[in-house]
């Protein structure tokens, strides 16, 4: 993923977000293809909806009491990648942010940095996609003490991503009036 463009705002440099090309969710295919494709599909469209969008931005809040923000969402959905990356590979997942001290530390934007965290994100789904093939969907897998199928999994992360998508998408219009899914 590119890292994003340079701007100048009011005689400053700032960061603006990369833009993305989403490819369409798959009808057809067999069901690991359409699985991969609307995970993907939804992993692409949280970051369209940062697109274009300074690292301030990136960090509004939805609205007062909630400190909800596009870049929380994108550093929260880095660790749901790293938790399916380790039930693909039996390795534990490091959280990035939340932590035993701040277990809403990824959605703690205050310090963050856009660029990182967004840089973080891709290269957190790279894994995910690089380990998802080593695994079948009818694979049980342990998930905190609950055995669950790698369908399921799948079933979970497109369900978290929907989610998370539609507050994304009341968050960028609350920023700059931009809808759509």
């Amino acid at each position: 993923m590119p890292s994003g463009e340079p701007l100048r705002d009011n005689g400053e440099m700032t960061w603006k977000a990369p833009e993305i090309d989403r490819k369409s969710a798959p009808y057809i295919g067999d069901e690991r293809t359409v699985l991969d494709g609307w995970l993907d599909y939804h992993r692409d469209t949280l970051l369209l909806k940062c697109a274009g969008l300074s690292d301030e931005q990136l960090k509004t809040a939805s609205v007062d009491p909630s400190n909800l923000t596009l870049l929380g969402l994108v550093r929260h959905m880095t660790e749901n990648e790293a938790w399916l990356c380790s039930l693909f590979t039996g390795e534990e997942a490091e959280g990035l942010y939340a932590t035993e001290d701040s277990p809403e530390g990824d959605l703690d934007v205050a310090k963050a940095d856009g660029p990182s965290d967004l840089e973080a994100f891709q290269a957190q789904v790279e894994r995910s996609r690089a380990a998802a093939p080593h695994r079948v969907l009818d694979d049980l897998i342990d998930a905190e003490g609950e055995s669950i199928s790698l369908r399921g999994v799948y079933v979970h992360m497109i369900e978290e991503y929907a989610r998370h998508n539609g507050h994304a998408d009341l968050i960028r219009e609350r920023i700059d009036g931009a809808t759509g899914d």
